[in-house]
């Protein structure tokens, strides 16, 4: 059974309303999750106040293109106006190392070639903490990719996503067009991309100030230019959303170990008889019956929050340094770490985090609910300050302001 310390707990909101708050503004929240589980996008304007200044800047990525970390494919590059991919040879702007020759970068961005800086939020803190907060509040994956346009140009064509994007304009602005509905209905990143596919019907004409936000669901065609005279810098958030089949295949590699029904022989011996297809599909229904109880939904809300745990960056609530846990310091659960408590079918609970698992007794598990809000060693009573130093050692507690 799954005891959930998820988005809507105390000890999480700050970080996820921070994020929830720069992304949607004013929207409720089931506005929001509604908006997820349809094909419509949106534009939030953002009232003429550059809300992400403080999260990406130009600057930044200056002094970031002159780190040895700045190396392809980290690094790419984006020109509309080239013969066949927009993608700019990695050769062009980089040494044959894969680091960034930034005087060619520089020349190429000069002619009119768009930057991209693709998972930007594993090395800029700020938006490592925007994406944890939107991780938070919807339990799968989020990663940012950052583009700077120079005035008058556009880094790559109308196009799709395979998952839905969240676009926040940081400085400047650009010109979208978006088409509604979906080009292709629900793609992945299994999908093939079609070749050269068209959008159906007008556009609409979006126009990203500083401040704004732009939805787009996956599926839906899109492009973006700059306009004379400035560039534009914006940060897409990607919503690494799970699908059907993948969440279905985590499943039943989960249970082949122990399903003996799964792992039973498939007799292609027989696919030449009349019946074989009848067999076959009397079978499959058999087997994808078996998978269908609650238990195996349980098994399955576990993967999946194991996965995002297992998936993405931990972020300790410590530094290299510690000080000394006292009885009275009053302590919560980590609000930048991914972790939730499972209760196994024997009563068994266990702290599921990014490194694993942490077998508790049950009046350690008892611990974890009044640790949300915050609570002192002494407060939880005898063995509770040996364990919330373990559980501070692994980066899972934090002080409670």
């Amino acid at each position: 059974m799954l005891e959930s310390l998820g988005p809507r707990d105390a000890a999480e909101t700050s970080i996820m309303e921070e994020a929830f708050s720069r992304a949607f503004g004013d929207l409720a929240l089931e506005e929001v999750l509604s908006l997820r589980e349809g094909t419509a996008w949106r534009h939030f304007s953002g009232g003429g106040v550059a809300r992400y200044a403080d999260l990406l800047s130009i600057a930044v990525l200056d002094a970031y293109l002159r780190t040895d970390g700045a190396r392809s494919p980290r690094i790419a590059m984006a020109d509309d106006s080239r013969e066949g991919s927009a993608g700019v040879p990695e050769h062009e702007f980089t040494l044959p190392d894969g680091r960034v020759d930034l005087p060619r970068l520089l020349r190429r961005f000069d002619a009119g070639a768009s930057l991209v800086a693709s998972q930007f939020h594993e090395t800029h803190p700020p938006l490592g903490r925007f994406c944890r907060g939107l991780e938070k509040l919807f339990l799968h994956g989020c990663q940012t990719n950052i583009y700077l346009t120079p005035p008058q140009a556009q880094g790559f064509r109308t196009h799709f996503d395979t998952h839905d994007v969240l676009v926040l304009q940081v400085s400047g602005r650009k010109r979208w067009r978006v088409w509604d509905g979906q080009a292709l209905e629900n793609p992945t990143r299994r999908t093939p991309w079609p070749g050269h596919m068209a959008p159906e019907g007008a556009p609409n004409l979006v126009m990203l100030e500083p401040g704004d936000a732009l939805y787009i669901p996956r599926g839906v065609m899109h492009d973006a230019a700059t306009e004379p005279g400035e560039p534009s810098l914006h940060i897409t958030v990607g919503l690494l959303e799970p699908s059907w089949a993948q969440a279905l295949r985590s499943l039943i590699d989960s249970e082949e170990v122990a399903n003996t029904a799964l792992r039973q022989a498939v007799p292609t011996w027989r696919l030449a008889e009349p019946e074989a297809l009848a067999g076959l599909l009397e079978a499959m229904a058999e087997k994808l019956r078996g998978l269908t109880t609650a238990g195996h939904a349980e098994r399955l809300s576990m993967l999946l929050l194991d996965q995002l745990a297992h998936d993405r960056q931990p972020l300790p609530a410590r530094g290299l340094f510690l000080d000394e846990l006292t009885e009275d310091a009053p302590m919560r659960l980590a609000d930048g770490m991914h972790h939730h408590l499972a209760i196994g079918p024997d009563g068994q609970a266990s702290l599921h985090w990014t490194c694993g698992e942490i077998a508790l007794a049950a009046h350690e598990a008892a611990w974890l609910e009044p640790l949300t809000d915050g609570a002192t060693a002494a407060e939880l009573g005898e063995g509770a300050l040996e364990f919330m130093r373990r559980l501070r050692r692994d980066g899972l507690l934090e002080a409670a302001v």
